[in-house]
């Protein structure tokens, strides 16, 4: 099988461990690139899986770079909490020898493109993983966000803004925000609003094939478009914000022993019964 070998070049541990794991993945796979710069094209590269080195970020940055050609993900957690990236280091060479044997399952998940429309034309848009944030800025005042369903309007939030994320994003912002955690294969979206400035506004979820649309009639100034943690654009008066299920899968491989409660409840330290420590 080929590979390409991803991470952040950033961070001086992710190079020293994956040039250290490097010879283990050469004995069982053919490296067809590597890159920690985040900016080659690997829209021509011939290969079978990415092994992704880092943490959640470098997944993220890695699922941008490949863009509409979505390769499978192997993904060797260095970072903190590792969601997505949840095979150690020690794992990987067991974990290789069952990939090339065809034992491990792989994952779809779901992605959306996000597209700008400005004057009723289309002037950007932008393919992403976890989630559409659309936030006030400077001044930071209240920003109101007229939500539409396939051109149905829904309600009009008020706070600092809405998140409209994919399961896989229901732990990163969204879950921060107040939503809720979905299972990260299901095919759905959850619309949770920023600091609400009301007691009635919760998350919602919905079904995927569905087309949601953010209108921003007054943005502030400094208020943006936030498409997986990266700025698309600032917003001005009237903007709509389209968010569609794409037709492109994140895919990511499984590693062996790893089951979705398993994972969050290490990463979110779910500990059971609350211990209070004795007084001294």
């Amino acid at each position: 099988m080929r590979v390409i070998i991803l991470g952040f070049g950033g961070r001086e541990d992710v190079v020293r461990e994956a040039d250290r794991l490097q010879p283990v993945i050469a004995d069982r796979a053919e490296i067809a690139a590597i890159d920690f710069s985040g900016e080659e094209d690997l829209s021509q590269v011939e290969a079978d899986y990415a092994i992704v080195f880092g943490g959640d970020g470098s997944i993220l940055r890695a699922a941008h770079q490949m863009g509409e050609r979505q390769l499978p993900i192997l993904a060797v957690n260095l970072g903190r909490l590792g969601f997505l990236a949840d095979i150690s280091p020690s794992e990987l060479p067991r974990v290789l020898d069952r990939l090339a044997n065809n034992k491990l399952r792989v994952v779809e998940h779901l992605m959306f493109w996000c597209t700008l429309i400005r004057d009723g034309e289309a002037i950007e848009r932008r393919l992403g993983l976890n989630e559409v944030a659309v936030q006030t800025g400077p001044p930071f005042a209240i920003l109101d966000v007229d939500l539409y369903v396939d051109s149905e309007l829904v309600t009009t939030y008020s706070g600092d803004g809405l998140i409209v994320s994919t399961p896989v994003g229901s732990t990163a912002h969204s879950l921060s925000a107040g939503g809720p955690i979905l299972r990260q294969e299901l095919q759905a979206f959850v619309i949770c609003p920023i600091s609400p400035h009301t007691l009635t506004n919760r998350p919602v979820v919905d079904a995927a094939d569905r087309s949601y649309e953010l209108v921003i009639p007054r943005p502030s100034s400094g208020s943006s478009v936030i498409v997986d943690g990266r700025v698309m654009t600032t917003l001005a008066p009237g903007d709509r914000v389209r968010v569609e299920r794409a037709e492109q899968q994140f895919l990511l491989v499984k590693g062996p022993g790893h089951s979705y409660y398993r994972t969050l409840r290490e990463k979110l330290g779910w500990g059971g019964r609350l211990q209070i420590p004795k007084a001294t």
